[in-house]
């Protein structure tokens, strides 16, 4: 069997129309999830057990599920639950946000718990309220710290938002399929997509090296 250079040619601006919809629902995502997830990492780290007790069970069913099955309980789940039509690409953002969010809470958590307690202590010294102390002394510190979890967190999304092809979302792994059921060429369409998306962590990873040597370089000016 040998790899059709001509049938990938043919259809290659076909799947990389792919790439705007799996970037659109990545970066989308990642924005929300991250929002929400410092959101549940400071009820996470709350004393007040009202506020701890239900974001840690948030973040452990998310963390201890597939992706997968949350994207079909958002899909089919809720409509039926709640009495709504569905919707693909609201549905798709939700999804990958909800999970998103709990990885991100427990990396901003690990970056706040990294920060020194005198800190905090001083701030308080200071006469700061604790929700000025972790404003303006502990998260700034702690953002630093989670650039490059985050950064990862960003890669595995964009992976994993191939997942919402089977709601059928029209991105990347969607077009893949589409080209292997018009052409016959399975191998193809797959190994090539395959082929992107390891063009586009790379990318990415490459970013987030230099993004870090510039922290690490401010950090020391």
């Amino acid at each position: 069997m040998t790899y059709d250079v001509e049938a990938v040619a043919r259809y290659l601006p076909f799947l990389l129309r792919g790439i705007t919809v799996t970037l659109q629902f990545t970066v989308l995502s990642f924005v929300l999830g991250s929002v929400l997830g410092l959101v549940f990492a400071l009820g996470r780290i709350s004393r007040n057990p009202v506020l701890r007790v239900p974001c840690r069970a948030y973040i452990d069913f998310i963390r201890g599920t597939p992706l997968l099955a949350q994207i079909y309980l958002v899909h089919f789940g809720f409509p039926q639950m709640f009495g709504y039509k569905p919707v693909g690409w609201v549905d798709a953002v939700v999804a990958l946000t909800l999970n998103s969010a709990a990885y991100v809470a427990e990396i901003f958590r690990a970056g706040i718990e990294s920060i020194e307690r005198g800190q905090m202590e001083a701030a308080r010294s200071l006469g700061m309220t604790y929700s000025q102390a972790m404003r303006y002394v502990v998260l700034p510190q702690a953002f630093r710290r989670v650039v490059p979890p985050m950064g990862n967190e960003f890669i595995a999304l964009l992976k994993e938002s191939s997942l919402v092809s089977v709601i059928g979302m029209e991105d990347l792994m969607m077009k893949a399929r589409m080209m292997a059921g018009r052409s016959f060429k399975a191998f193809e369409a797959y190994f090539t997509i395959a082929l992107i998306y390891l063009a586009l962590t790379f990318t990415f990873a490459r970013l987030l090296d230099f993004l870090e040597r510039r922290i690490k370089t401010n950090g020391h000016g």
